[in-house]
């Protein structure tokens, strides 16, 4: 029989926290909300890149327009 090296105890992997509390800005006694998503609801927060903003439940993409200077 071939002996299994794998035997007791797995070693526990820690998870990244939740990083909602970066969604709200406090300002004085007043606490809001960053951009949710449309189709989601108010729970679902947009990620934001570059150019656009973006949904990672529904893949919801709302892109930012750029200013043009004239």
């Amino acid at each position: 029989m071939a002996k299994n090296d794998s035997k007791g105890k797995k070693t526990s992997k820690n998870k990244p926290s939740s990083k909602k509390y970066k969604m709200y800005k406090i300002d004085g006694d007043k606490i809001t909300r960053e951009k949710s998503c449309p189709r989601c609801g108010p729970g679902v927060f947009l990620s934001k890149s570059q150019n656009r903003e973006y949904c990672g439940r529904c893949h919801y993409t709302e892109f930012l327009s750029e200013k043009k200077e004239e």
